[in-house]
């Protein structure tokens, strides 16, 4: 359920009476939306801020006047609920309503279009009634890219306006279903961006940090923001299953913010930052060692650090930082991002000899061996007794060899191809010459001075005397 009805005992109370005649839904009960039902609604459950809401309306005057009407757009309207996406009286309204149901609103203008109006249709000051038909509502999308993936339905609204950033504590009761069946159900305290320690999948980290202190939400996970194509064995979930958690988010102590920081803070907070990814990639842990790699580098991103005393630390970190995150990426296969971090402490340290060496490497495995080739080089001028760079030197020049024995193949085959190409329509054309053998000593029409003898008929190859003593053909 959405939510409990016996904490909503109030909104019960408004649906019987507002069955009967109009009452005052108005949050001050001054009057300034009344209810009055048309038609009943199904179930018990009424709509949570956040979620999208799909209905139908009809506005009118006081007058009767009709200024708009999805009905006859034949196009149903959505909104999220509470969320300051329609007029007041449309918040406070639709949240009694039932799905299904049907009621009419009187709306006082300043719980409408107030003073302004909406000209050309609402005139200045103007009460309004509206006829609105809940026809279905779905969660709030709270997932990153708005795509559906994490939906949340609120069961109790939490206190104040903060929320968890990345990197907070935060304590949370969790109860997480599939197909109706509880598979797990805990209290459990972790750093958001660190959930996986506590084996808490993607989309539980997403949803706390929208949690206000005290919030219980129930969310649908897709399958990439829950156990993805793997599922959890040791929670008996299958490969791309949608799961639902409960969330009770207990309490929670922000991170410190970069911006909050003076430059000396900054750096420290960075070097903490920093003992902690070497910690996850010791254990294995190479994803969460990159986050923390990356906060080190937000931290020291300030370009206004750069010129004081703690100029040289924060250096050491950056280089530090992204030569381990190179690191980190190659154990990951993921080649691209390690040559980008490489070429990042390259950038910071012209003479890092680890950098060059695994730019190589990463470069060696994305095909460009001669890049390679020469990180390699510069790897064993600046210690030339590196035998790891030794190593990789002679596979690049091996594969380079490779590559230009098979270009020359490549180029020998095509050079024959054409020349075959060539042979072909030099024989085309010798085909279509005419055959000189085959007309020689024939008579044309125009070459005769006189109509044929018949011998000449019955012998048209033999060659004739002309009047001189000459072969006329010749």
């Amino acid at each position: 359920m959405l939510r409990n009805p016996t904490l909503y005992a109030p909104l019960c109370e408004i649906f019987k009476m507002s069955l009967k005649t109009p009452i005052d839904i108005s949050p001050k009960a001054d009057g300034g939306v009344w209810k009055q039902i048309i038609s009943e609604g199904t179930g018990s459950e009424t709509p949570a801020p956040g979620l999208k809401i799909k209905v139908h309306y009809v506005g009118t005057l006081t007058d009767g006047t009709k200024f708009d009407s999805s009905r006859d757009r034949a196009e149903p309207f959505e909104f999220n609920l509470g969320k300051g996406n329609v007029i007041k009286a449309w918040d406070i309204g639709v949240a009694t309503m039932r799905k299904g149901e049907v009621a009419v609103f009187t709306c006082a203008p300043e719980y409408a279009y107030g003073k302004q109006g909406s000209p050309p249709t609402i005139p200045p000051d103007s009460t309004l009634k509206f006829e609105i038909e809940v026809l279905d509502w779905r969660g709030e999308d709270i997932s990153p890219k708005r795509d559906g993936g994490i939906e949340r339905y609120q069961i109790k609204a939490g206190d104040g306006f903060g929320t968890p950033n990345d990197g907070a504590l935060v304590n949370v009761h969790l109860v997480g279903t599939h197909n109706g069946k509880v598979f797990e159900e805990r209290s459990v305290s972790f750093n958001i961006g660190e959930g996986t320690e506590e084996n808490i999948c993607d989309g539980v980290e997403r949803s706390i940090e929208r949690f206000k202190k005290g919030e219980c939400s129930r969310v649908i996970l897709q399958p990439k923001y829950a156990f993805g194509k793997e599922g959890n064995v040791e929670w008996n979930i299958p490969p791309n299953a949608v799961v639902e958690y409960e969330i009770t988010l207990n309490s929670f102590e922000k991170a410190k913010e970069c911006w909050s920081l003076d430059s000396a803070e900054r750096v420290q907070q960075a070097g903490l930052f920093k003992n902690k990814g070497t910690e996850y990639f010791r254990a294995g842990k190479y994803e969460l060692a990159i986050k923390m790699y990356k906060k080190v580098l937000s931290f020291l991103a300030y370009e206004k650090d750069a010129n004081n005393s703690i100029a040289d630390e924060r250096k050491e970190l950056q280089e530090s930082a992204n030569l381990n995150m190179s690191l980190c990426y190659l154990k990951l296969k993921q080649y691209f991002e390690a040559r980008e971090s490489a070429t990042a402490a390259i950038t910071l340290n012209g003479s890092s000899e680890k950098a060059f060496f695994r730019r190589g490497q990463a470069q060696l495995i994305l095909g460009e061996a001669k890049l390679a080739l020469n990180d390699f080089n510069q790897v064993l001028t600046l210690e030339p007794n590196n035998k790891a760079a030794q190593a990789q030197l002679i596979v690049c020049q091996k594969i380079i060899k490779q590559q230009l024995n098979k270009e020359k193949q490549i180029y020998a085959n095509m050079f024959e191809k054409f020349a075959k190409v060539d042979t072909q329509k030099e024989e085309e054309i010798r085909r279509q010459q005419p055959d000189v053998m085959k007309t020689l000593g024939e008579w044309g029409e125009e070459e005769r001075e006189r109509a044929p003898t018949d011998f000449e008929k019955e012998n048209p190859n033999i060659l004739m005397l002309n009047g001189n003593g000459e072969f006329k053909d010749m």
